[in-house]
């Protein structure tokens, strides 16, 4: 965890080296300093509710027979929330990498001559499937070598197991322990969704806190109402979508909390960044348009990835699928398809 501490060190101070001079005309809009602010502060707590209802909706479900991980209801309302992550890294994100990479505020060359929210967008997958692979491996290794026994005595070890002989004044014993090999540590489940949910969480972190800040500096009324039922549903989704990955690990019920919670705080703080810098903040200016251009270049590559990769393709080419019948296929598809239409579908008032 620590890498992810130094990360969020550095990327919760760029609303500060953001704010400078404009070098482009703005669009004139209705300002309404003291009625942004109440709008701004009720949206504040309106996205901290419904975002932490998202992600606690598939944790809490845990508690309901139900809505277990092994069954198939579960593997549904999964679909849904990988549904919900493609269409916010397609629908959401990109397009506002495109629109701060290639802005007229920016010089023509080399800004508008050369594709650099494609660019950045396809590093940020490349780089995501390296990390994936080398966390996928320290994950084995240290899972491995933990598990390893140190054995005594008389042992002769086939395909995992140890045969143990021991001997006793009154009597011969002979067993069989079953322990990890490196193919049964590859078919654990838990340390791809270890991995998943943790890297998963960076992604939606950093979009989060971007549209946090977007809202937070803006002072038309007309702009921000939208916006908050918007954003709402945003993080309610997207929260679904991140509490559905958490539930398959097994973390701790502290650190699952705690994930959560930096979840549902992340859009309301940079509401509360963008409040602070509104007076001096500029959208608009050179640095923030490329700040912002590349960091929304990299989330998307980021939920790219993982929905299309670590979500969709893991679950639905697996054997749970494939052997579960017409009905967990054609509700599995529909969920999905239902997921990434209701996220496409809000990004026409944000």
């Amino acid at each position: 965890m620590k890498w992810q501490n130094v990360f969020l060190s550095c990327f919760f101070s760029l609303p500060i080296i953001v704010s400078a001079t404009c070098d482009c005309k703005q669009v004139l809009q209705s300002r309404d300093g003291a009625e942004s602010l109440r709008l701004k502060l009720f949206s504040l707590v309106s996205i901290l509710v419904t975002g932490g209802v998202g992600v606690m909706i598939p944790i809490l479900g845990r508690c309901v027979p139900t809505l277990s991980p092994d069954k198939q209801i579960f593997f549904i309302v999964k679909a849904f929330a990988a549904g919900v992550i493609l269409a916010t890294a397609l629908i959401h994100i990109l397009p506002d990498g495109f629109a701060n990479l290639t802005s007229p505020c920016l010089e023509d060359d080399p800004w508008r001559k050369f594709p650099f929210a494609g660019f950045v967008t396809m590093m940020s997958a490349l780089c995501t499937l390296m990390i994936d692979t080398m966390a996928t491996n320290y994950y084995k290794t240290r899972y491995f070598s933990k598990a390893k026994p140190v054995g005594s005595g008389d042992e002769e070890k086939h395909e995992g197991h140890v045969h143990a002989h021991t001997h006793a004044v009154d009597g011969h014993a002979h067993g069989s322990i079953v322990i990890p090999t490196e193919d049964t540590v590859d078919d654990d489940p838990s340390i791809r969704h270890t991995i998943i949910s943790q890297v998963l969480e960076m992604g939606i972190v950093v979009h989060s806190v971007i549209i946090g800040l977007s809202l937070g500096t803006s002072e038309s009324p007309s702009t921000i109402k939208p916006l908050i039922v918007a954003l709402s549903f945003h993080q309610f989704f997207e929260g679904m979508g991140l509490g559905s990955c958490i539930v398959e690990t097994k973390f701790k019920t502290k650190t699952t909390v705690m994930m959560a919670l930096f979840f549902s705080m992340t859009t309301p703080i940079g509401i509360g960044f963008g409040i602070g810098l509104s007076s001096r903040y500029n959208p608009d200016s050179t640095t923030s348009l490329i700040v912002e251009g590349i960091l929304n270049s990299t989330s998307a590559g980021i939920l790219i990835y993982m929905s299309l990769v670590d979500l969709l393709a893991t679950d639905f080419m697996s054997t749970r699928m494939q052997s579960g019948g017409m009905w967990l296929q054609s509700g599995a598809y529909l969920s999905l398809f239902l997921g990434a239409g209701f996220m496409s579908f809000v990004a026409k008032w944000t």
